[in-house]
């Protein structure tokens, strides 16, 4: 194929739209021959290992291990709300924000990546309470990263939302749990919804008013008993605002008060035994939706016309997507909810999942820590998820921790984790 001078193509550090197509071809000794621009993308080196899957009518790529492609940046763990579903009440971890010298350090590492990988704001804190956070996006973003960032929406000002769009911001996520202020408040505890809706709509005239790229706005909802009903009108919510992408997940039941609201008691026992379901894509209403429901409980595989169900289970987000995680401290660790230690309940099993950090960027740069040996053999081991099931089992003591299981795994086990099962996720 022809060509390219990669330097050149500093395009390329930013992802690709997603309907955006790579074409490759099949040479004379039948091997399948990449464009170089996409081997450089996802860090496809000679000698790369790669696993094929099939996958409907075509394959899929699961990429190498040593592909950095997006990295979290908690740039605090503080927060200026009291959520319902929040970690931070039930947790023992020490509060701050992250030193220039941390940061310094991430984007060192960040400059020695080719591309540079994503980089998103996040974690278990408002990133918009950082001070400095608008300096941080500028600088990612002056690296050639695409930046994007979540936040609850109270500290979005109109002056802030300009920062925010001037300074490169790729994508804005909003946490968004209810779509009446009554609901919404009985989440979100200490947040306003209509002022949280005014705050939205001022950032979208702003980004009317910028140059092109524009920043896109998501919508994230933890979904629970009390405010699943007030999914259609937070979707029909978003849509008006101008959101292009929504994200649902499910709470984690970090105090005892939260496992009454859980909405995948069931779901966590589901199995695709029964073969596999294909079905046409139809109309959702009073004739179908019924027969619908009892084709999603009947234990098959079922899958629609590019989409498929039960495909997430033993699968790790943040493994597979190539992304680390980086505490407000430093710490390195292989996924977010690995970042801080933390307690939480699974039906009426309580656990204790104990941060592991592979190290800190105070002593190590980043690519160091994320081609440790140690690190890259976690790596592998949850792309294999040969884990034990403790989401269906949990009858031994072993469940209580992360620190082994009966498959003889040791610390950190990943069998009890929600996000690889599906049940939880992040943007």
């Amino acid at each position: 194929m022809q060509s390219i001078d990669l330097k050149e193509k500093k395009f390329l550090g930013v992802r690709q739209n997603s309907k955006d197509k790579w074409r490759a071809y099949v040479d004379g000794e039948g091997k399948i021959v990449l464009p170089p621009e996409m081997s450089w993308y996802y860090g496809l080196k000679p000698g790369a290992d790669l696993v094929l899957e099939e996958v409907g009518h075509g394959l899929k790529i699961r990429l190498p291990v040593n592909y950095l492609a997006k990295v979290y940046i908690e740039p605090t763990n503080r927060c200026n709300l009291e959520c319902l579903t929040c970690i931070r009440r039930r947790w023992e971890e020490p509060l701050g924000d992250m030193e220039p010298e941390v940061f310094s350090r991430i984007m060192e590492g960040l400059r020695s990546c080719s591309p540079v990988p994503m980089v998103f704001f996040g974690g278990f804190g408002e990133p918009l309470a950082h001070p400095r956070i608008i300096d941080m996006l500028a600088q990612a973003h002056a690296l050639g990263a695409g930046v994007e960032l979540i936040t609850n929406g109270t500290m979005l000002t109109r002056s802030m939302a300009k920062e925010l769009i001037h300074n490169g911001l790729r994508k804005l996520w909003v946490s968004i749990d209810g779509a009446k202020p009554e609901s919404y408040a009985d989440v979100r505890l200490g947040a306003a919804l209509p002022q949280v809706i005014k705050n939205i709509m001022n950032f979208r005239e702003e980004c009317h008013l910028a140059p092109p790229p524009r920043p896109e706005l998501g919508i994230v909802f933890v979904a629970m008993r009390r405010n699943i009903a007030d999914l259609p009108e937070v979707l029909n919510l978003g849509t008006k605002l101008g959101a292009n992408e929504f994200l649902v997940t499910n709470v984690l039941a970090y105090t005892p008060e939260l496992r009454e609201e859980v909405l995948y008691t069931r779901a966590l026992g589901d199995f695709a035994w029964g073969g596999a379901l294909k079905l046409p894509k139809m109309d959702l209403n009073e004739e179908t939706r019924d027969p619908f429901y009892w084709t999603m409980r009947s234990g098959k595989n079922v899958s629609f016309p590019g989409d498929q169900l039960g495909e997430t289970n033993d699968y790790c987000p943040f493994i597979e997507s190539g992304s680390t995680s980086i505490s407000w401290q430093g710490d390195v660790s292989p996924c977010l909810p690995l970042l801080h230690s933390h307690q939480h309940f699974i039906d009426d099993r309580e656990r204790y999942s104990r941060k592991y950090a592979v190290g800190n960027l105070l002593q190590n740069d980043l690519l160091t820590l994320w081609n440790d040996a140690d690190y890259v053999a976690l790596r592998e081991r949850v792309k294999r998820f040969d884990f034990s099931p403790c989401t269906i089992c949990g009858g031994c003591e072993l469940f209580e921790k992360n620190e082994e299981d009966c498959f003889g795994n040791t610390f950190p086990t990943c069998g009890g984790c929600l996000w690889a099962q599906g049940i939880i996720r992040c943007p």
